[in-house]
């Protein structure tokens, strides 16, 4: 991309297209092109096909192989890949062999019989067009400038041979041997070209000299490829044989061969072709108990629920009745919650096979292009230092250059942004390299700087040190440039901003502007100050315009998907918070083992890692961690068919995110009995019910066959059409792509082909097809948010989207490397924390409320019960507020009106409540036995279960229901991801109010009331009535130890007096009072006669 470095704004719609700042636009360059692999069995180069796809041999384990290597094992050998040995199957424009006939999948009628026999009709030139641009295009050599023999030299002089050929002899000559005596002989009407293979040609017009040849000499000096090639294969399947000999022979040391364990090619050959992950399930001692508890406790709570409905209390029945039914549902909440746990596993990568299968030592990576997006709106609440460190942590990542771009989408067309953007791209150029020259951990240059190194203890190399010293030196100099544009900001000029050079800033009017577009690097030849290239790094402001619904976070993705395939056009998508920097630098290699293994990536849409923080008080106080839910919960997802999408942190197939349907394996047909003739009963019942199957498969078979026929399009629309048919299958292919993902001919050519930019294009105008792409109508009557990107209609559009995935037939993947992937910043302040659950429990009513609620969309694809499980519990959960706050408040009813929600207790109730609390806590324990979860981890979710059910829950069901239902539209707050600077989590203390504490302090206050009116009303009425007393004094402090975190949080800092102590000196203090009243010390007792009602009514 060529633009001068310059940021390119513009609109669509208005037909405005600016390159601000810039002397000249642009010049254009032509794109890089495709490359081939070469093949592993002549050394050729394995050819591009018309498609302009690679050609792929084996499609089970891409074995790299040319066509014509690929059709002589088909023809002449046993038909099989030389390295998985799979039989190959044939490819459109090859001939039948035997053994084709089971294949039905290739319609391919016009070179069903075509073996290549040459045509006498056809000259020289028909034939040459057929063999370089035509169906048999085939692999292509290197150009040569060495001529192995003249023109002259051939038998039919009036036939040209083109210099540049390069023969079989590989540019090796026999000066012994003189030119007329050499043993290749070309045809003469094969003109030019760089072919390698021989082709056959059984035409008896072409009649082919022989030449005597020296005996003494290698075959392959001759120029005979063929037979060389012949013994490299053979040697090759003799190795291959042997390696499987030795696999066999376990117990033997070596063989007589010299080919055994001590061999040095031995496990490079054997690693590489290893699966690059593998699933580790939870040990059976672990999980097996784990199982007879959840279903111990399943009959535990159908005898508590018998005994809870045939004893109701006459008393107090309203009271009972509320408890029941608050009950059930909690009993079903936690069937939603517990099933799809009931598979967890675990998964380990191999970084080193990935490197042995991709790598190639001496050969360009063979590693997959990714895009990483990264996402921000407001520089005030986001600050742009955080935003820098984590464009610098995916800058300085572990992966070939060539192969990263990172695009910044700046929602707020925030100026501050870019200015800070600008620097980050500068300093970059000086962190890049030092972070791969020593290869540290973090890549981010905040949190490592923040590390603590003893130089003397850790041994640390002294030039290290020096270099060190002098890029934190940089650093806190490119903090001190930033942190003057953040003070800068803060007053905005009345005429709004002007940049540099005089031009005003378009985004000055957030809710009205063009859109802009800057290439920061990976253009214009910048490079570190080492002379490497850097990845590239784009900034990307979409166009807003009033009246338009821009769809939030949802809608600036979706952006960011069409700009960067117009721009690269990467097979993969990572999206991050601009909060959540790349902790581990391999990170996107640790995806790279699940989406390029060649047996289990194509049907994975994405690899989810957990979400670590930094910045989090010691003690956890409001389950930022949120450790269960990403220790316990994803990974029993992962057994089922993959984790929820949690919005970041995230890798993407781009083709998943397309709204295409996940490949489907053929199965073979089932094995029926031929012992019995056709008419018997015996096998009919399974005709019959092959026969019902039938139509099933023949509607998904249907269905699949429409998704892949719009992939594979740009055939059709490239080609020239045979008849009026084939013209109008095309014309309607396009047309249906065009309806899916809009208007753009050139975004819509690369949906059809993954890593590759539209050929021969100009950077200026990919650039205004970049602007096109992200003009505010340009998702209008489109699929885009529906079903193609980020679906819309959610303000958790990370659910819906991964609902979506998985409804097409997709897996997922949880990956939790050693070293954390990613960490980022939470809110640790009450408010804030609430604010965040807020949106996230507000997304799940809307998704309830909408069409695509998992409880009834989606039935009859790809997804499997057990995760529609989770799916629905994903969007349930809110509704639990409502019996969770009733539920809280009957412990103080009960003691204010001295009822109880359960008669009197017997010993059958007792052991059935007994067994019930004890199956609960095994439950937990062993969860946490097998997830890996401290005690106290497990015990902070819980209390924040209860503080965010009766608070944020509660307000986010009764604003989706006015959003829903009454079009009452509310704010999304953007949670501020500031630090601590002072470093004693001062955030934590701080005191902000909001609406959302008036439940759970309502909550609060009634139960420590209740149980002050509880105990007084005991000490009144003697020792009989303190044993009905403890079963409502145990629910009403069940509810105040839940809710002490949030008591805590509204205390504020305490300098001296910790908050426990208050709270129990309150408590005491209202007992012992009430006991001093009880006593009543200074009053004289009364010995007189104790006077009783007579009775009669002297009136």
């Amino acid at each position: 991309m060529d633009t001068g470095g310059r940021l390119v704004a513009g609109s669509h719609n208005r037909k405005e297209f600016v390159v601000i700042n810039a002397d000249e636009i642009g010049r254009p360059k032509p794109l890089l092109d495709l490359s081939g692999q070469t093949c592993q069995i002549c050394g050729d180069e394995v050819e591009i096909t018309v498609n302009r796809e690679l050609f792929v041999a084996c499609n089970e384990c891409a074995f790299p192989v040319c066509r014509p290597c690929y059709e002589y094992e088909r023809r002449e050998g046993n038909q099989a890949c030389p390295q998985c040995q799979t039989r190959y199957k044939r490819h459109k424009g090859s001939p039948r062999v035997e053994g084709d006939e089971e294949e039905d999948d290739v319609d391919d009628l016009e070179h069903e019989f075509d073996f290549g026999v040459y045509d006498g009709r056809r000259d020289a030139l028909h034939t040459r067009e057929a063999m370089f641009n035509g169906e048999l295009c085939v692999g292509r050599g290197l150009q040569s400038d060495d001529s192995v023999f003249a023109a002259s030299q051939l038998p039919d002089q009036n036939s040209s041979l083109d210099p540049d050929i390069r023969l079989l002899t590989y540019g090796q000559e026999d000066c012994g041997i003189s030119s007329d005596h050499r043993a290749l002989i070309i045809p003469p009407f094969l003109g030019r070209g760089k072919r390698i293979h021989p082709i056959p040609f059984p035409d008896s017009s072409v009649s082919l000299q022989p030449r005597p040849m020296d005996p003494k000499k290698d075959l392959a000096v001759y120029g005979f490829g063929s037979v060389a090639w012949k013994d490299r294969t053979e040697k090759w399947k003799k190795r291959q044989n042997e390696l499987q000999m030795i696999k066999l022979q376990s117990g033997n040391g070596g063989n007589s061969n010299g080919v055994g364990p001590d061999d040095p090619d031995l496990p490079m050959m054997d690693e590489g072709r290893q699966p690059l992950s593998r699933k580790l399930p939870i040990p059976s001692g672990k999980i097996n108990p784990y199982r007879m508890i959840i279903i111990l406790r399943l009959v535990i709570l159908g005898f508590f629920f018998h005994y809870r409905l045939l004893h109701p209390v006459p008393d107090a029945f309203g009271l009972w009745l509320a408890s029941v039914i608050c009950e059930i549902w909690f009993a079903v909440s936690w069937i939603l919650d517990q099933f799809p746990k009931w598979y967890p596993i675990e998964r380990e990568t191999y970084l080193d096979r990935l490197s042995l299968r991709y790598e190639k030592e001496g050969k360009p990576s063979e590693l997959a292009d990714i895009d990483v997006f990264v996402s921000t709106v407001d520089p005030l609440k986001e600050p742009p230092l955080i935003t820098a460190n984590t464009v610098l942590s995916i800058l300085a990542v572990d992966y070939p250059v060539d192969k990263v771009a990172c695009y910044v989408s700046d929602d707020g067309a925030a100026m501050l942004t870019f200015e800070a953007l600008s620097e980050t791209s500068e300093f970059a150029r000086k962190w890049v390299p030092f972070c791969k020259k020593f290869n540290i951990e973090p890549r981010a240059p905040e949190w490592y700087f923040a590390q603590k190194i003893d130089y003397l203890k850790d041994k640390v190399d002294p030039a290290f040190v020096r270099e060190r010293r002098a890029m934190k030196r940089e650093y806190e100099e490119f903090k001190v440039h930033i942190n003057g544009l953040v003070a800068m900001a803060q007053k905005v000029p009345e005429d709004g901003w002007t940049m540099q050079d005089g031009t005003p800033w378009p985004g000055n009017n957030v809710r009205d502007h063009p859109g802009m577009i800057q290439v920061f690097l990976g253009c214009n030849g910048v490079r570190d100050i080492e002379g490497n290239e850097l990845p590239r790094l784009v900034y990307v402001s979409r166009e807003k315009r009033p009246g338009f619904d821009h769809h939030k976070k949802a809608g600036a993705m979706n952006g960011l998907v069409r700009v960067s395939a117009i721009l690269s056009n990467s097979p993969y998508l990572l999206n991050v918070d601009c909060d959540h920097y790349i902790n581990n630098s391999k990170a996107l290699r640790e995806a790279m083992c699940f989406m390029m293994d060649p047996t289990s990536g194509k049907k994975i849409c994405y690899v989810q890692f957990p979400q670590r923080f930094d910045g989090i008080d010691q003690h956890d106080r409001y389950s930022n961690r949120n450790i269960v839910f990403f220790d316990i919960n994803m990974k029993g997802l992962d057994g089922i068919q993959g984790p929820i999408y949690v919005g970041t942190g995230c890798v993407f197939r781009r083709k998943a995110l397309y709204g295409y349907d996940a490949p489907t394996n053929e199965k073979p047909p089932r094995k029926t009995c031929n012992c019995w003739p056709k008419w018997c009963c015996l096998c009919c019942g399974s005709r019959r019910k092959n026969m019902k199957e039938k139509p099933k498969q023949n509607k998904r078979k249907k269905k699949h066959i429409e998704a892949s026929t719009q992939i594979h399009a740009l055939e059709n629309i490239g080609s020239v059409a045979a008849g009026i048919d084939n013209e109008k299958s095309s014309l309607m292919s396009q047309r249906k792509l065009v309806k899916k993902f809009g208007q753009s001919p050139v975004f819509v050519a690369s949906t059809l082909q993954e890593n590759v930019v539209t050929p021969g294009a100009s950077s200026a105008s990919l650039l205004k097809e970049s602007i096109h792409v992200i003009s505010c109508g340009y998702e209008n009557k489109t699929e885009w948010g529906k079903e193609v990107g980020w679906i819309y209609g959610s303000v958790t559009e990370d659910i819906l989207t991964g609902f979506k995935m998985h409804c097409h037939g997709w897996r997922s993947v949880y990956c939790i490397p050693k070293r954390p992937a990613f960490k980022g910043s939470a809110p640790i302040n009450l408010s804030d924390r609430l604010h965040q659950v807020l949106r996230w429990a507000l997304g799940s009513v809307e998704i309830f409320l909408s069409k695509h609620c998992p409880i009834w969309y989606g039935y009859g694809c790809g997804l499997k019960w057990l995760e529609r499980l989770s799916y629905i519990n994903s969007v349930v959960y809110p509704w639990t507020s409502i019996p969770l706050i009733v539920y809280c408040t009957l412990p103080a009813f009960c003691l204010l009106t001295g009822k109880f929600i359960i008669p009197e207790i017997s010993n059958y109730a007792s052991i059935i409540f007994m067994a019930l609390f004890m199956s609960i806590a095994a439950t937990g324990i062993l969860e946490m036995q097998w997830g890996g979860v401290g005690i106290d981890d497990w015990w902070r979710n819980e209390q924040f279960w209860v503080i965010g059910g009766v608070s944020s829950h509660l307000f986010a069901l009764f604003q989706g229901l006015l959003k829903v239902f009454a079009g009452v539209n509310t704010n999304f707050t953007v949670t501020s991801k500031g630090g601590d600077d002072d470093g004693g989590f001062a955030e934590l203390y701080l005191f902000k109010w909001t609406s959302l504490l008036i439940p759970p302090l309502t909550l609060l206050i009634i139960n420590i009331i209740g149980v002050v009116a509880g105990v007084s009303n005991a000490i009144n009425n003697g020792y009989e009535s303190w044993g009905p007393l403890f079963g409502k004094l145990f629910f009403a402090l069940w509810v105040i130890v839940h809710l002490y975190p949030f008591l805590k949080g509204l205390m504020g800092k305490q300098d001296k007096v910790p908050t426990i102590i208050v709270v129990w000196s309150i408590l005491l203090a209202s007992i012992f009072s009430l006991l001093w009243v009880r006593i009543n010390p200074f009053l004289a007792k009364s010995n007189g006669p104790i006077l009783e009602v007579c009775g009669l009514d002297c009136d």
